[in-house]
């Protein structure tokens, strides 16, 4: 077997490069497209997209926007520019976006909002379900002084490292914020996920939002691209930052085409992605000392001891590539582990744990 170094978040490990598949667990990014999309991409209609003249990219905006109830969407590479045009469109410099404290935006978007936007995170503290309440969202609104910035949008988010968060809740800090007099938006990266483990439909987890940004590239499977959706004057005027922050990005047909695709495709069977995390939470559960917490596609692992790194490479050898972490190690299920992958990675837990 013929080793190569996989970098996993500055972590080096070992994996093979002898044909065999690779069972890749560090996030639901990693995947890669089907053969029915890759025809799809290939067949695409193209044309210049900052001349509105791409059609496969107009029929993912549309097509994006009546799924979430909104009256336009507009197409960009990921779901971190997807953000920062949203809020660079609802804020100006000086005003102020309140997020929860480990949301993504807040946390692993560079606060692209604050650098780029001048705009001010107000990050408030989330609870064990990653969510807010609403005197949290009543306090952090200021009051029209001079000395604090102008509180202008609430952002939320759903899931939240994937939890799920409640309809209800979800509707009463958005209620909360209006009555305040803020836009509301939501980073819907993984949208579809709580879309398909409550049970619900789209435009109806969406409804309460002024904005929303719908990633494609994560659970759904697409390579590239998020959807931001909203009112339809909201998206000219983020088409207009879009392009400021350099994402027109001319025959994009060919990226919009494997959106769609999962969009069609890849939504309903985000079921089998939780019931494979239910499945490996369940079998190592069982392995003294864990610890394992799921709602919908990703697993957290508490360790006993600080040997996730050791862990990490051991796997890698048997090509289950995860990312370490202690004293909770973070597990993601995606289109491109089976059930039987995930017996794999049971037992070459269990026979690490035994060691």
């Amino acid at each position: 077997m013929v080793a190569t170094a996989y970098s996993t978040m500055g972590v080096g490990v070992v994996g093979n490069t002898s044909g065999d598949k690779l069972i890749d667990l560090r996030s639901d990014t990693v995947t890669r497209p089907s053969a029915g999309m890759y025809d799809a991409m290939m067949s695409a209609s193209v044309g210049d997209d900052v001349y509105g003249d791409d059609e496969s990219v107009n029929a993912l905006e549309r097509g994006a926007a009546d799924l979430l109830g909104k009256e336009a969407g507009l197409f960009l590479s990921s779901g971190t520019q997807s953000n920062l045009v949203a809020l660079l469109t609802h804020c100006g410099r000086g005003e102020e976006a309140i997020v929860g404290n480990d949301y993504h935006i807040f946390t692993s978007e560079a606060c692209g909002a604050s650098v780029l936007g001048g705009i001010a995170l107000c990050p408030l503290v989330t609870n064990e379900s990653g969510g807010l309440t609403t005197d949290q969202v009543t306090a952090a609104v200021k009051d029209d002084d001079p000395h604090s910035p102008i509180s202008r949008l609430l952002c939320l988010e759903n899931t939240v490292s994937g939890k799920l968060q409640s309809p209800d809740s979800i509707k009463a800090l958005s209620d909360t914020g209006r009555s305040a007099g803020l836009s509301v938006h939501i980073d819907g990266a993984r949208l579809m996920n709580a879309v398909v483990a409550l049970g619900v439909e789209a435009n109806e987890l969406a409804a309460p939002f002024d904005t929303v940004s719908l990633c494609l590239s994560k659970g759904l499977g697409a390579p590239v691209g998020s959807v931001l959706c909203g009112p339809q004057d909201f998206i000219r005027r983020a088409r207009r930052n879009r392009k400021l922050l350099g994402g027109g990005m001319r025959q994009a047909g060919i990226l919009a085409a494997g959106g769609s695709y999962a969009l069609e495709h890849n939504v309903g069977r985000l079921a089998e992605d939780h019931a494979n995390a239910k499945l490996l939470a369940e079998g190592l559960s069982v392995i003294p000392g864990l610890v394992t917490d799921v709602q919908t596609n990703m697993v957290f692992v508490g360790l006993p001891n600080n040997n996730a790194a050791e862990l990490q490479v051991s796997l890698a050898g048997q090509g289950i590539i995860i990312s370490a972490g202690f004293p909770s190690m973070r597990i993601v299920t995606h289109l491109d582990v089976s059930a039987a992958d995930i017996e794999c990675v049971i037992d070459a837990f269990t026979s690490f744990f035994k060691g």
